[in-house]
């Protein structure tokens, strides 16, 4: 598993992370896609503690992903499971984790600033942090679909699911969207992944 868990960091992370993971004694597998989730933390039935991260990740949001699961298993070992899933204890602790991946060894020197940012206050999701979500896609291997961000009001798309909807203006911190079908309003996160229909004006 050594050997595939470094296929999917930066090179230059791999050392520190397996200390990170052999000080813990955790579990990591590697599973396909989950739309709902980049990876999670569970303790088993059987005492051991295990993570699991989505394979499809470039190795930026990897070691995130990572880095934030290891944060949730040692923020309840130290303060307890009666802590808020991703309250004060766990940024702190995925702060304090973090910080000697963030450097030019690691990451691209455009990132950095990025990333610098993001971890004054660290979110649930990177995905919640748009400029950075929107960063770190460009590592992702290229793909058809686009963000709905990117499309010009009227444009048709439609999602993975095949529902079709038509891209109507920004409101606040999401993009409204018509279903075509429906004719109900949806509010997209702006960096949600769509595929191309027609092009708008």
């Amino acid at each position: 598993m050594t050997q595939y868990l470094k296929s999917h960091l930066p090179e230059a992370s791999y050392t520190r992370v397996l200390t990170l993971l052999d000080k813990d004694n955790l579990d990591v597998i590697i599973k396909n896609e989950r739309k709902t989730r980049h990876g999670d933390y569970r303790k088993l039935p059987n005492g051991r503690h295990q993570i699991s991260i989505n394979n499809n990740l470039n190795t930026y949001r990897f070691l995130m992903t990572l880095i934030h699961e290891i944060a949730h298993y040692e923020a309840f070992k130290k303060y307890g499971r009666a802590i808020k899933p991703h309250g004060i204890e766990w940024k702190h602790t995925f702060q304090h984790l973090m910080l000697p991946f963030i450097n030019p060894e690691v990451f691209p020197n455009h990132l950095l600033p990025l990333l610098a940012r993001h971890f004054k206050n660290p979110k649930a999701s990177s995905d919640s942090d748009i400029t950075l979500s929107a960063a770190l896609k460009k590592y992702d291997p290229p793909t058809h679909l686009v963000f709905v961000s990117h499309l010009a009001p009227g444009t048709v798309f439609k999602m993975k699911n095949e529902r079709m909807f038509t891209r109507g203006q920004v409101r606040r911190t999401r993009i409204e969207c018509i279903e075509i079908n429906t004719k109900r309003t949806y509010l997209f996160h702006p960096n949600a992944e769509v595929e191309v229909l027609r092009a708008g004006v």
